[in-house]
């Protein structure tokens, strides 16, 4: 089943075939997911991506999901892919093609997309801009890699050296907390 807010469901009916529905619904949420990685300066990931379309009750999940595989495997978006999170960013290809076609977003839809963005730009920023991962090293041991980036910019970027897989994870879970923390302790220490 899939969930479409009443004036598309109305315009699409009267379209004719359940098949010709679902291409255009599927068409539109791609034209959604570009909309809205177009509107923010910073990717967004796929949890956020899934819940303006399940908070909207737009699509199910496993729609979205093939929706946006779509787009990836038609260079529109690209991923990039952080401790199990997958960061998404529009393409060139992607901004050419959203101008092709955004006059065919329903104006109800934008402005639930504009109203989403900006009530919560701020989270969703945060979210995507402290980033915290590890890798292991040549010499066995874990490196961890925290970073806090505004826009295209980066704020602080460390790299600190552990010797367990375990301390590693643990870093990178603390980082999104402690961050602003670390930053306000090592700006002022050094502005002495």
């Amino acid at each position: 089943i899939i969930l479409i807010p009443t004036l598309l469901k109305t315009t699409l009916s009267r379209e004719g075939s359940t098949e010709k529905m679902a291409l255009e619904s599927s068409t539109l949420y791609k034209l959604i997911i570009l909309y809205m990685l177009n509107k923010v300066n910073f990717p967004l990931t796929n949890s956020q991506l899934s819940e303006f379309f399940l908070e909207k009750n737009y699509t199910t999940y496993f729609t979205f999901q093939q929706v946006i595989t779509e787009l990836v495997d038609s260079h529109l978006i690209s991923v990039e892919i952080v401790r199990n999170s997958s960061y998404y960013h529009i393409t060139s290809d992607g901004s050419q093609t959203l101008g092709f076609f955004v006059n065919k977003i329903p104006g109800a839809i934008v402005d639930d997309m504009d109203i989403y963005l900006m009530e919560n730009k701020y989270e969703l920023r945060n979210e995507v801009g402290t980033i915290a991962d590890y890798y292991k090293s040549t010499n066995q041991d874990y490196i961890v890699h925290c970073q806090v980036k505004e826009g295209e910019g980066t704020l602080i970027e460390i790299n600190l050296s552990v010797p367990t897989k375990e301390e590693a994870s643990s870093m990178c879970n603390q980082w999104k907390d402690a961050s602003q923390q670390i930053y306000a302790f090592i700006m002022k220490s050094l502005m002495k």
